[in-house]
């Protein structure tokens, strides 16, 4: 399928530097980090939630887990559940199921960011498909992200 039509559209309307990094196909954030070859923790992950308010982005490392009762708990949005095959693909029409980038701004979809990303200087994430990810510096996935809420969130995988 290669790079979604909203992804480019994004990395072009931001003007930033990036390269697209190819690899075996996966299916989930941490298996594309490990194909790709680079570490876990610098591949952002995007989690769609859904409650009656409408949909939420909720992006961490790969390396991480949503702890989804503290997210609801800062939020005040109690109902946030993950969103059905059926509503990703409504709101990820040009992506390829389960290949969720992060760049929920360009979705129309609020996100909220882990801080724990913010610490990377490189970052990687879901092209929209399952064999590609974006690679971005700190400043420009910032840019590309504009107007979203950095929070506390996530927990680390023990193991």
């Amino acid at each position: 399928m290669g790079i979604a039509d909203t992804v480019d559209f994004a990395l072009t309307l931001s003007d930033v530097d990036f390269q697209i990094l190819r690899h075996q196909h996966s299916a989930t954030s941490a298996e594309s980090a490990h194909k790709a070859r680079v570490a876990e923790g610098e591949v952002a992950k995007a989690v769609a939630l859904t409650d009656g308010l409408g949909p939420l982005l909720a992006v961490m490392p790969a390396n991480r887990i949503l702890d989804l009762e503290r997210l609801r708990s800062l939020l005040h949005r109690p109902g946030l559940e993950m969103m059905t095959e059926e509503e990703l693909g409504r709101v990820f029409f040009d992506c390829e199921p389960g290949a969720v980038p992060p760049l929920g701004p360009d979705y129309r979809v609020p996100t909220v960011v882990d801080k724990s990303l913010m610490k990377k200087d490189d970052i990687y994430f879901e092209a929209g498909d399952h064999e590609g990810l974006i690679h971005v510096d700190r400043t420009a996935f910032r840019k590309l992200l504009r107007g979203v809420e950095f929070l506390e969130f996530s927990q680390r995988i023990d193991g």
